[in-house]
Order: C-alpha cells, then structure tokens, then sequence
C-alpha cells in the first residue's frame, strides 16, 4: 500500500512540473495543495536526498526540479519516500536468506506481484500526470 508520504510526494512534484522555471516557495506548495508545510518539510528532505529537487534559501528561495518531467518515473519518486517495492518481507534486499525459500509455493506469487507492481509504476512518468 502506498503510503500518504508517497502519494503527498507525487504531488508535490507535480506541482513543480506544472511550475518549471525558479524556485517555488514551500508554503506555496503547501497551500496549493492543502498539505501541512511541517509535513511537506519531511517529504522534500527525501525528494532532495534522492536528488530530484534543490533547494534555494533566502529572498526568491524555494525547490525546483533537478531534471524535466519526463524524466522522472513515478516509481522512483514512491521508492525515495517508500522504500523499495517488495510485496513480502523475504524479499527485501537486507532480508535474511529464508530456509524454506526452495520449497515455499508462494514465493513465485510474491515475487510476480513485485515485478508487476515495480514495472508498472516505473512505467509511468511524471509528466504522465500532468
């Protein structure tokens, strides 16, 4: 399930999208889009981390884009403020090795879900949601 971080993080760079050019004001964002700003300071925190917007202080501050819509996934964006998509937790990178992973009947079924849901959010494009 995706979390209101996630889907607060789709919107905020839609927003810059819709606004490429300088940087825009977090308590703009904020306001447009009916989140709290204390909350948004903790998405973008991961948004810059991931290194998809930067931030300016000062007079004419504010976040912007580091790349052009399109060339940003939807899954990329979900993964910096999610985590990875795994649909069960044996199969997260740092999961230990499960000792009945070569009789498990399930796990073909779990690692299909994650394939499926991994290609089709990485399908999508920011610029899909504009």
């Amino acid at each position: 399930m995706i979390s209101t971080k996630g889907r607060y993080a789709l919107r905020v760079m839609i927003d810059l999208a819709e606004r490429q050019g300088g940087f825009i004001p977090l308590k703009d964002i904020a306001e447009r889009q009916e989140i709290s700003k204390k909350y948004l300071e903790i998405i973008i925190k991961d948004l810059v981390k991931a290194k998809f917007v930067k931030g300016s202080c000062g007079k004419g501050g504010g976040y912007k884009l580091c790349r052009e819509a399109p060339d940003y996934s939807v899954g990329e964006i979900l993964e910096a403020t999610e985590g990875p998509f795994v649909a069960v937790a044996c199969l997260a990178a740092d999961a230990e090795k499960c000792p009945r992973a070569k009789k498990c009947k399930t796990l073909p079924l779990w690692e299909e879900y994650g394939k499926l849901t991994r290609d089709f959010f990485y399908s999508r494009k920011l610029s899909d949601l504009l």
